[in-house]
């Protein structure tokens, strides 16, 4: 699904560099490698205003932003049925209740009209999920967050980079939209380091200050604490390979997107397979490149790519409200959730995918169709 090793070759002197710098420093916790990605991290996002607090790794900054912004044990918090776990896991971790909900059958994302539904006098937050690289529909999901006063946490583990673009014409990237944006850069994602590793980007300083804290023991100071915290610190050996990566992000994303378009113009006639949507208010990143199929036909495609040496993977078989940890909490209609769980199928996806390989995945899939 992805080649960690071409990644590392393409810029391996680079990292070496970086990592072997960092090493001699001998400061390998929160060090000055540390702030200056979390400096520069905040640059790339374009808010000079905001904030970037790294952590341990992407489900620590859903968890500890979750619990700095204190909400009342058991208060519900709006999150979509179709989403890798840590987005309903961290919400009950914070003592909180996940209201699972639909997502759209073409985008995969969070509906706003699910939303607007599932709000009630206990709700107190929505978690939209970036998923596969495609910003969920930002704006219908703020206007619904402003009329109920709710706090908006983007989960952005699969989107670094991607932009939304406002009716007005103004753009901002994944993640900085809401109340805080949440990042991942497990060593599979667009922004991608050696290990795990995680970052919130937030304007309000006050958020930004508690979990600055928060993953540090509940420090204010040395050795003098304010409240329980974690230990969740991104270690400066893994901010020195993301200081490396990220002034390439850009490229890796249209790196991603022109693989995308190479699938898309050689999968969009075969009548079995839908293509992924790409609507025209974001940029997508491609983090998966996902396609779908009829469900009574993809094990034997899965099958049919494997023994062709082609990798395929599903994300995700199971609606989360279904799997037994989560059947006690509430949830809406997920109809388009629960077939998604059977239709879809993702295709090897990152930056150095060649359009050779390209070819040879397509025609295999044509192959087994005919």
């Amino acid at each position: 699904m992805v080649d960690l090793r071409r990644s590392h070759e393409r810029f391996r002197t680079e990292i070496e560099e970086a990592v072997l710098a960092c090493m001699q420093t001998t400061q390998f916790i929160l060090g000055p490698e540390v702030s200056r990605f979390e400096e520069r991290f905040c640059e790339y996002l374009h808010q000079g205003n905001g904030r970037v607090v790294s952590c341990g790794n992407g489900t620590d900054a859903l968890l500890l932003t979750l619990l700095a912004m204190d909400f009342p044990a058991g208060s519900e918090v709006i999150v979509p049925d179709f989403t890798f776990v840590a987005t309903a896991e961290t919400v009950v971790r914070a003592g909180l209740t996940p209201v699972f909900v639909d997502v759209d059958e073409q985008t995969f994302c969070i509906r706003p009209d699910a939303i607007e539904a599932a709000v009630t006098d206990r709700t107190v937050a929505v978690i939209p999920v970036h998923l596969f690289g495609l910003t969920a529909p930002m704006e219908a999901i703020l206007d619904i967050a402003r009329k109920h006063r709710l706090k908006v946490i983007e989960d952005t583990a699969q989107a670094t980079g991607s932009t939304f673009r406002f009716s007005d014409g103004t753009t901002r990237k994944a993640g900085t939209m809401g109340d805080a944006g949440c990042f991942s850069f497990f060593p599979s994602k667009n922004l991608g380091g050696y290990g795990d590793g995680g970052a919130v980007f937030t304007t309000d300083e006050t958020l930004a200050d508690r979990i600055r804290s928060l993953r540090n023991h509940g420090q204010y100071q040395r050795y003098y604490y304010k409240e329980i915290g974690t230990n969740s610190r991104l270690d400066s050996i893994q901010a020195a390979v993301l200081n490396v990566k990220l002034t390439r992000l850009d490229q890796f994303n249209q790196e991603r997107r022109t693989a995308a378009a190479h699938y898309i113009r050689l999968l969009q006639d075969v009548a079995e397979v839908t293509v992924p949507a790409v609507p025209d208010y974001t940029d997508h990143v491609f983090h998966q490149f996902t396609i779908q199929v009829p469900p009574e036909r993809r094990d034997a495609l899965i099958s049919h790519l494997s023994t062709a040496g082609v990798a395929a993977q599903i994300y995700y078989p199971m609606r989360l409200s279904a799997h037994a940890p989560y059947q006690s909490f509430p949830r809406g209609d997920v109809a388009v959730t629960a077939r998604l769980n059977r239709t879809v199928l993702s295709l090897p996806m990152f930056p150095e995918l060649t359009t050779d390989e390209i070819q040879y995945i397509t025609s295999t899939i044509k192959s087994f169709f005919k």
